[in-house]
């Protein structure tokens, strides 16, 4: 692959037909930090997180002030109307996508939504996963990640989705008639977010951090129209000092876990947690160790800039190296294909399907650990054999809008070998020609 080719493709999000190569491939990838939209129109027509938790803060008045007959019919009304929000953010996530300016930028939202994750298996959030990435990824991805991190679980999609927003400490007010302390986002936490699995915390560490975290909840549901998306409760709270990784924080109330949530956040193991999982996604599926240092570094000398830690990635050799070795996750797949036709939306429903058709339906991975970044996860022959079923369906839709023998050395510069080249050359139609360029060897990496 050429410099070009690399930084449309395995930073970018696949080149368009209006697209021009750029001259200075490691300029361009910077200038879209000061030209990155946090909010674009497409997302602007949505509804915002605050929005969204009246509407639940609505739903539970209603439930506990009705009938138990009618109980079921309100929560049916609320996962319905969520079901459209969903699909309505869905949408607006490939219209980004496939119209972004900035598409580096782009591409970091959804490693960044896929490192926080959560899903819409837990259908309580089905209305607010599109609002987690909106207001809680888009606006911090160029910032400290400390922030991108208490924006992240402070969120009312992963206080629901974890269960955190009925954490009740055993010695707390409520303590005798509340759920109970809950461990979820605590271990989520440490495991995934920032530390990473086998880095040192104990057991014990999990269940002191959960206590720091008790009161973190939703605003309640007498507070509609307030604007608010966290509320901490008192009355939820442990009480007392936690000690978790050797060091003591006094009861300071909602501070209690800020504190360790700082800490946390620059801990020597999160950069490099951080580090690994950035080279793994942009380099290789076996991140090299002296840039995934190189980048921990950064992270640990600028206090979590996400911003520098880009710069460095851009600034490695490493990172453009031309062997293009990562294999294209369905939603890069799909993407880099639809923006290679130059299509500047799909249908909300159409992509959603085409999505769960592929393996990846959107805001769903089915853990909080997100879908996997390797080769291995995506390339098994089913999973390939309905890219293929997905690619003839997008060529024969787009039969006659698009000559594929001119498209692909647009949308792989300097990278078409000489094989998918005659292939497309001698199909037998300009539909089979256009599937044979998205499922070639070289399409499907960057």
């Amino acid at each position: 692959m050429t410099f070009p080719a690399l930084a449309l493709n395995r930073f970018g999000l696949g080149a368009r037909p209006e697209d021009t190569a750029p001259a200075n491939p490691q300029h361009w990838l910077l200038s879209q930090m000061d030209a990155y939209d946090p909010l674009p129109m497409a997302w602007k027509a949505l509804p915002r997180t605050s929005e969204l938790v009246d509407v639940w803060s609505k739903m539970q008045r209603a439930v506990r002030q009705a009938p138990e007959g009618q109980r079921s019919g309100i929560r049916e009304n609320y996962l319905r109307e969520g079901s459209r929000a969903y699909q309505a953010a869905v949408g607006a996530r490939v219209t980004s996508a496939l119209q972004t300016s900035t598409p580096f930028i782009e591409r970091l939202v959804h490693f960044w939504s896929n490192h926080f994750a959560v899903s819409v298996d837990k259908l309580l959030i089905v209305g607010m996963a599109g609002s987690f990435e909106a207001d809680a990824i888009r606006p911090n991805v160029l910032g400290r990640f400390e922030d991108l991190l208490l924006a992240a679980v402070r969120h009312p999609a992963m206080l629901l989705y974890l269960d955190q927003a009925q954490s009740t400490g055993p010695g707390s007010m409520r303590g005798a008639s509340g759920r109970g302390l809950n461990e979820n986002l605590a271990r989520e936490i440490l495991e995934l977010h920032t530390l990473g699995a086998r880095s040192g915390y104990t057991q014990e560490d999990v269940k002191e951090f959960a206590r720091a975290l008790t009161g973190w909840t939703l605003p309640g549901d007498g507070g509609v129209g307030g604007g608010t998306t966290f509320r901490f409760v008192q009355a939820l709270h442990e009480p007392g000092t936690r000690t978790i990784l050797s060091q003591a924080y006094p009861d300071t109330g909602e501070a209690q876990a800020r504190a360790v949530i700082h800490d946390l956040g620059v801990a020597p193991a999160t950069a490099l947690n951080v580090a690994r999982k950035l080279v793994r996604h942009f380099v290789s599926d076996e991140p090299p160790p002296t840039l995934v240092q190189r980048l921990a570094e950064t992270f640990a000398l600028t206090g979590g800039d996400l911003a520098s830690v880009y710069r460095e990635l851009i600034a490695s050799q490493q990172a453009w190296h031309p062997t293009a070795t990562k294999f294209k996750s369905p939603w890069d797949w799909s993407i880099s294909s639809l923006r290679a036709l130059g299509r500047r939306t799909v249908a909300p429903m159409q992509a959603t399907n085409w999505m769960a058709q592929l393996g990846q339906p959107v805001w769903r991975p089915g853990s909080p650990a997100g879908y996997g970044d390797t080769a291995a996860t995506w390339a098994a022959p089913d999973a390939l054999m309905r890219r293929v079923e997905i690619a003839q369906r997008l060529a024969q839709q787009s039969e006659g809008a698009a000559d594929a023998r001119t498209l692909a050395p647009h949308v792989l510069p300097g990278d078409l070998s000489e094989n998918t080249a005659h292939a497309i050359a001698r199909a037998e139609s300009g539909s089979t020609a256009l599937a044979l360029l998205f499922v070639s060897p070289e399409f499907l990496r960057r």
